[in-house]
């Protein structure tokens, strides 16, 4: 069992490497991508600014607090398009039958897929990301006694970021279309109903984003915990969420595997 953690990790990091590799080799792509995502949360923050020029709070939240509900989603989304991007592939590769190469080879096949590519606008977002999170941090005033927490809880939300948008990818084993089209559509959701407090929504939105579909707990829950609205006993149930989530990944993708019938699937 050891041995096989170990095998799988190693191949996992020379994956990895290998895409590395492959996006520096094209700088000009590299940093015209990294310069249009600087430019998007730049624009993102701009927009939260003249709001807040006008209004004290949304929803109860200050621009400190807003900051840190962006900064958490960008930096959760950076770290998985760094190490797990390729998952976005999963529809093209089951109907074209590439899945076919990636069994023969003695490695998780869904392991493959998601290492198979690194997002270009990964780097950009986890300093832009790193940012938002630092000055809302500073802002907010909250206690640097509390990062131990913040760094658990980003764990927790990248995981749960990366099994919700696994899961979806894993709907083309059903759907057998060429695109995510399930993915690309939670991606969407997210990105527009959790870059604002959920609070601000009608209880069917907040109760759907929380426990049924819990992208809330990538920015909404830890920022909530961290200011204090929320008690320090939550601190608990963000790990369990994310534990839930990776069982029941992976119980839908060895699902999705065993129904792949090859190329024309």
């Amino acid at each position: 069992m050891e041995a096989d953690v170990k095998r799988t990790s190693s191949t996992y990091t020379r994956l990895i490497a290998a895409q590395f590799r492959a996006i520096t080799e094209y700088p000009a792509d590299f940093w015209t991508m990294s310069a249009v995502v600087v430019i998007q949360q730049i624009v993102q923050v701009s927009f939260i600014a003249v709001v807040f020029a006008n209004v004290s709070s949304i929803g109860g939240w200050g621009f400190h607090e807003m900051l840190m509900l962006i900064g958490f989603m960008v930096l959760a989304d950076a770290l998985t398009e760094i190490g797990w991007d390729g998952i976005w592939q999963v529809a093209s590769e089951i109907v074209s039958g590439q899945l076919d190469y990636l069994m023969t080879r003695p490695a998780p096949v869904m392991m493959q897929v998601g290492a198979s590519a690194i997002g270009m606008q990964a780097g950009a977002n986890l300093t832009t990301g790193s940012i938002m999170l630092v000055v809302g941090w500073t802002g907010a005033g909250i206690s640097p006694a509390y990062i131990p927490a913040a760094v658990l809880l980003y764990l927790c939300a990248v995981v749960v970021q990366l099994t919700i948008i696994s899961m979806l990818c894993c709907a083309s084993f059903w759907l057998k279309g060429p695109t995510v089209v399930f993915a690309f559509l939670g991606a969407q959701v997210q990105e527009n109903v959790t870059r604002f407090p959920l609070n601000i929504y009608p209880k069917l939105v907040r109760n759907t984003m929380i426990w049924v579909i819990p992208f809330a707990f990538v920015n909404f829950i830890p920022v909530q915990i961290l200011t204090g609205e929320l008690p320090l006993s939550w601190l608990a149930i963000p790990p369990l969420v994310a534990a839930a989530l990776f069982g029941l990944t992976v119980l839908v993708a060895r699902s999705g595997l065993k129904r792949y019938e090859s190329a024309g699937h």
